[in-house]
């Protein structure tokens, strides 16, 4: 496990709703502060609002993509970022949608989706100053 999936984990543990554990561990790296981070993110636990949509910790990887790779205007490159996340978590877990994750426990998420997303990190540059 990663440091940073590592304080992901903690943080959900600790409270913090799936979504917020893992946009904490990237936001202020990619320009976001963490007060302002965990607004953003509170209402994407338990898949949007415990509604079980797609999974928090698929949607805090989609912010922080949109933190580090959004341009204006260039909204198809973003998509495809995103498509290439979510084919990464589903190889994982199968899907992106919590009702259908019900059996894998939250934190195991919150592992899976920060360490994709610091692979991605690691393989493809940031617009943003990292």
């Amino acid at each position: 496990m990663s440091e940073k999936s590592e304080r992901a984990v903690e943080l959900f543990r600790s409270g913090y709703n799936c979504a917020q554990a893992v946009l904490a561990v990237f936001c202020e790296e990619l320009g976001m502060d963490m007060e302002t981070a965990m607004k953003v993110s509170a209402s994407f636990g338990g898949g949007m609002g415990r509604m079980k949509e797609v999974c928090g910790t698929v949607s805090a990887m989609f912010m922080a993509a949109g933190l580090a790779y959004a341009k204006q205007g260039n909204n198809a490159e973003q998509y495809k970022i995103v498509q290439e996340l979510a084919q990464k978590f589903k190889d994982k877990n199968e899907t992106i949608i919590c009702r259908d994750l019900a059996r894998t426990p939250c934190p195991n998420l919150v592992k899976d989706s920060v360490e994709i997303f610091e692979e991605y990190l690691k393989t493809h540059t940031p617009i943003t100053a990292v």
